[in-house]
């Protein structure tokens, strides 16, 4: 069949117009987590975005406690745009000032035993599938001190300074840390920058759930099983008591902690065609929680002003 030049013009253009919408279409409605991506995961680090950042950092400076808790970096914030999935945004306030997070490195325990069951070196009995969901979705201290004593202080160690992960780095001002059981008794296994038994910096738990998303952590299997313990938390305050009226259909993914005046909280939001961010918060301050809980509206704020290539999935 013959065409002439303006059929061949038009027939080009409707085949890279459908072309278009099936890579906005994969783009907008990936799969359930973890999604698939066939290119190989870039370094969080290396995908801060200035806009965001500046986005973020006026926003927050915008509340005068706020400015002040960060500038005496006692107020720590992460935030990763996965809207478009091959085109990851980051940004972060004091990104690697390390905190006390109490609870929050829990999801170090529970990579450690991903890694340990996919190694052989422990059994996935019933009791140990039990201790692994509880630990993270009602912070059960027990559950994560049996954990622990399952693993050792040096496995977890070496998984979180495994360059695979490099969820501790010296060079990065530490990082993701558990050095003592969620106990009154037992030895401590400080971090050796600081001294902190259970310690976190938001660039890093950021990395944790990017690579989680992604289904970088230990194998894809083994991602997509820590996110279904991380899901449907049962604890319902901080970013949860926010997010839930903020956006009740979203999927949210979670690990928080508090103690005394540290107050941490780490969540991971998907939304099919919307929402889809990673959110980590390391505060020390008395009214850490309320905090917390407000930082979820004020970042729904940040990623609604930033201008993406995809205004229209955008956060309405």
């Amino acid at each position: 069949m013959k065409m002439n030049f303006p059929g061949i013009i038009v027939a080009f253009l409707m085949l890279a117009t459908s072309a278009c919408g099936q890579h906005q279409e994969q783009v907008h409605q990936p799969d359930t987590l973890p999604f698939a991506l066939n290119d190989s995961l870039r370094p969080l680090r290396t995908l801060v975005d200035s806009k965001l950042q500046k986005e973020l950092v006026r926003k927050l400076n915008t509340n005068p406690k706020w400015a002040r808790l960060i500038n005496q970096r006692k107020m720590a914030i992460g935030l990763v745009d996965l809207r478009d999935p091959y085109a990851v945004k980051y940004a972060r306030v004091n990104g690697n000032v390390m905190m006390y997070a109490a609870s929050l490195p829990k999801i170090a325990i529970l990579l450690a035993a991903e890694d340990a069951l996919e190694k052989g070196e422990i059994q996935y009995t019933a009791d140990v599938k039990q201790d692994m969901r509880i630990m993270i979705s009602r912070s059960n201290n027990e559950a994560a001190t049996r954990m622990m004593d399952r693993l050792g202080f040096k496995k977890i160690e070496s998984v979180l300074t495994d360059p695979k992960y490099d969820l501790y780095d010296d060079e990065f001002g530490g990082g993701l840390w558990v050095g003592k059981r969620y106990s009154k008794f037992g030895e401590r296994y400080p971090e050796h920058i600081k001294g902190l038994s259970h310690a976190a910096t938001v660039s890093q738990v950021c990395r944790f759930y990017y690579m989680l998303a992604f289904g970088k952590l230990v194998s894809f299997d083994r991602s997509k099983q820590m996110l279904e313990i991380m899901g449907d938390p049962e604890l319902h305050h901080k970013f949860v008591n926010s997010l839930e009226k903020i956006a009740p259909k979203a999927k949210l993914y979670r690990k928080s902690g508090s103690w005394k005046n540290f107050h941490s909280d780490s969540i991971l939001v998907w939304e099919m065609d919307g929402r889809k961010y990673i959110l980590v918060a390391l505060i020390e301050d008395p009214d850490g929680e309320k905090i917390i809980r407000d930082l979820a509206y004020t970042i729904e704020d940040v990623l609604r002003n930033y201008s993406s290539p995809y205004a229209d999935k955008k956060i309405k």
